[in-house]
């Protein structure tokens, strides 16, 4: 949480009212590693909250998409490669024009005293805050949510500073560095709130929880306070102890660091003046997005996205909730009037074991319990006959329609069973299963299966699957399956897969798999793979595999792959991604800055660190050369020279005067450019060539293979010169092709029954532009 609100910070840095607009850039590098290595236990929400985090910077703190750099499951390799990249933007920011530069680091994950822990590998505190002090920005903030964070915000020989805050202006410049613990603690992640606590209260911080003042905006110092309070008191009651948020801030001049603007979002939910308790707003998929305790007598307005929400309350003992929709371009006022009463955690030490909070359990007070229920219809049953029109809690029910309220136990029915609220256990029908909210366990039918909320277990049908909310195990369909939240476990069907938050699994059909958020595990389809987020793993598809964000693992397809970054390999017939760490593998290759390799007959890349291999590479920050030169072989060539900085293809072709233009050769070639001196270089190539008579200019069967060695001085910067030796070996294949190609002296020998071959040393000189 801490990291989120340094990041915001110095993001919404905002300018005093009596001065002139200031031309901001903000830039968020945003890594969520829940893999701290052997011997560490596995964390569930440290990527999830870093996307959380990013949503907000992009909702409210001001960030562009372009200027948000998410990292996750990544090791100590790609945390320094991240921060090169926060780099590249903060001086490409100040070329730009950008009259101030802030960046924000925020990390999820596991770190003890010493460092971070990432995937088995660490990264000391001391060379994390070289590497942040290095970054050519205004301001600074790291924002880190492991246990014992604390020490990175420790200063030998000091203490803490006051409190950080400074007055309008916006001249304010420095380094900020919140944790979410001290350096002796453990931070903790929570289900109930599906992350952890510093995060989750940091960011219903900077929804508007935390602006104190009402103004519409919440500063850094608003945040801070909101969340460690909020997170001190949520922790003192965990098994785990007390967790205190902890701050080091070095900031000079004048400025108050606005960490999100309210009024930036689209839509609103105005908390009334009258209305008090602790709010819970979950969003359509379930997930938890704001959390406060809310005074009587005081308004306060939260900054959200438009869409459905549900607002639960605690007061008094007594659980009351409501659903409104928030829509674009207002704010909704949510009064205690509309809140409707209701019947009345684990978590986890990012590093320890797991451990539980004191909550109420879900109660099934005020309904009637019937053990055993048999049905016909609804209101032909023991259950009607027992409770009338009560609520009901059947154990096992039998029929050709079961209903009730909840079913703990098993219900069997020829058409359908259907409940209000719950079912845990078996629900199996011929036709029709319905649970208005959470299922925890199987729902089987030949049609149809419904759950309003998540769904704890399986889903199996031969129509479709609906779970409204989370789904943990299985999903299991002939037709569709669809889950509008996160899905850990498995979704298979032969028609369309679709999850409305991520998924930590697999999703198998021959249809269409889409996924809205981020995807950690296999994705396999005869037709389409969609994830608007980030990959994590292989995405299989005979059609287009699609990942809207970083590409971490592999993508296969017959068609298209699609991905912002990669990290891993493309292979396809069209690959396009945006920075590449690995390969793209195909007939066009489209790639960023890539650190690998490209392989295609057309190859596009900004930069290369490494070899691209096709019959056409372009690089824009490489290779694109025409030379002609005169060899033993011809005495007229020309050739292409296209590829990165150091690894080149060339195309060739040569013609020779002496034989009266009869004969010409075609070839292709790979090679390095290697630089020597400010203006020497030597290129080494090998170069393979078909010679061709003009009258049966493709009925060739021979083969000019030559190793070459260029040596050559830039006269200008589009001319230079080169000379060099060549090695050559020239194949005949049939006694037709027996010819001299050269003008030195050869060494032949016999090639099986008709054939040779010739071996000789050759010179070549020409130009370069």
């Amino acid at each position: 949480m801490s990291r989120v609100l340094l990041l915001v910070a110095a993001l919404t840095a905002s300018v005093a009212h009596a001065q002139p607009p200031v031309q901001v850039r903000r830039l968020a590098l945003l890594v969520g590693v829940n893999d701290g290595g052997p011997g560490r236990e596995r964390l569930r929400y440290a990527a999830s909250d870093a996307q959380a985090f990013a949503r907000v910077l992009g909702e409210l703190g001001g960030v562009a998409p372009a200027d948000r750099v998410m990292l996750l499951e990544t090791g100590r390799a790609g945390l320094l490669e991240g921060l090169s990249r926060m780099r590249t933007l903060a001086e490409s920011a100040r070329v730009s024009g950008a009259h101030r530069v802030e960046v924000l680091l925020y990390y999820s994950g596991h770190s003890d005293d010493e460092g971070l822990l990432l995937q088995g590998e660490r990264m000391d505190y001391g060379e994390l805050r070289r590497a942040l002090g290095g970054l050519p920005a205004d301001v600074r903030i790291a924002v880190l949510d492991s246990c014992a964070s604390g020490a990175f915000a420790r200063r030998k020989g000091g203490s803490p500073r006051p409190a950080f805050l400074v007055d309008s202006g916006v001249q304010v410049k420095g380094q900020a560095i919140l944790t979410s613990s001290s350096e002796d603690e453990a931070s903790q992640e929570s289900d109930r709130l599906g992350g952890s606590f510093f995060t989750h209260h940091l960011i219903s911080g900077l929804r508007g929880a935390a602006d104190v003042t009402r103004d519409g905006r919440v500063t850094l110092n608003e945040a801070y306070q909101f969340a460690f309070h909020e997170t001190l008191a949520r922790t003192e009651r965990t098994q785990r102890g007390a967790q205190h948020p902890a701050y080091d801030i070095e900031m000079a001049g004048t400025g108050d660091l606005v960490m999100t603007d309210l009024r930036a979002t689209s839509a609103g939910l105005i908390l009334t003046e009258a209305l008090e308790g602790r709010l819970y707003v979950r969003d359509e998929a379930g997930a938890l997005v704001v959390e406060l305790m809310k005074t009587a007598g005081r308004p306060a307005e939260l900054g959200l996205a438009p869409g459905r929400y549900r607002v639960r309350r605690e007061l008094g003992g007594a659980v009351s909730e409501a659903d409104l929709v928030l829509t674009e371009g207002k704010g909704t006022p949510l009064a205690a009037s509309v809140f409707r009463p209701v019947l009345s955690e684990a978590t986890v030490s990012r590093g320890g074991p797991s451990q539980v909070e004191a909550e109420a359990p879900e109660a099934s007070q005020g309904r009637v319990r019937v053990p055993f229920n048999a049905s016909l219809v609804p209101g032909l049953s023991f259950n009607a006959l027992v409770a009338g029109d009560a609520p009901v809690e059947n154990t096992v029910a039998i029929g050709v329609v079961n209903d009730g309220t909840a079913l703990r136990g098993a219900g069997l029915a020829l058409g359908a069973n259907v409940y209000a609220e719950e079912t845990r256990g078996l629900a199996a029908a011929v036709a029709l299963n319905m649970t208005g909210r959470r299922v925890e366990g199987t729902q089987l039918s030949v049609g149809f299966n419904y759950a309003g909320g998540a769904v704890d277990g399986v889903q199996a049908s031969v129509g479709g699957n609906w779970a409204g909310g989370s789904v943990k195990v299985a999903q299991l369909g002939v037709g569709l399956n669809v889950a509008t939240a996160s899905v850990s476990g498995a979704q298979v069907s032969a028609g369309l897969n679709l999850a409305g938050g991520s998924v930590h699994g697999a999703q198998l059909t021959s249809g269409v798999n889409v996924t809205k958020e981020s995807f950690e595990g296999v994705q396999l389809s005869s037709g389409f793979n969609v994830t608007r987020r980030d990959f994590h793993g292989v995405q299989l598809a005979a059609g287009v595999n699609w990942a809207g964000g970083a590409l971490s693992g592999v993508q296969l397809s017959s068609g298209f792959n699609r991905a912002q970054n990669v990290e891993g390999l493309q292979l396809g017939l069209l690959n396009v991604g945006g920075d590449v760490t690995g390969a793209q593998i195909g007939l066009l290759n489209i790639g960023g800055v890539v650190k690998g390799t490209q392989v295609g007959l057309v190859n596009l890349a900004k930069e290369v660190h490494g070899v691209p291999v096709g019959l056409v590479s372009l690089v824009k920050e490489g290779q694109y050369h025409l030379e002609f030169w005169s060899s033993d072989i011809q005495l007229a060539n020309v050739g292409v020279k296209l590829g990165g900085k150091h690894f080149y293809s060339t195309l060739v072709a040569g013609i020779g005067p002496d034989d009266r233009l009869q004969r010409f050769s075609l070839g292709f070639g790979l090679g390095g450019h290697i630089p020597v001196a400010r203006r020497f270089w030597v290129d080494v190539d090998a170069v393979a060539s078909t010679v061709h008579d003009r009258k049966e200019p493709f009925d060739s069967e021979n083969l000019l293979a030559q190793a070459r060695v260029m040596v050559g001085f830039q006269l200008f910067s589009r001319l230079a010169v080169f000379a060099g030796p060549t090695y050559n070996t020239y194949f005949a294949f049939s006694p037709e092709e027996r010819r001299k190609v050269t003008t030195v002296k050869v060494s032949e020998r016999p090639l099986g029954s008709d054939g040779t071959w010739q071996r000789w040393p050759g010179f070549q000189a020409g130009l370069r532009l």
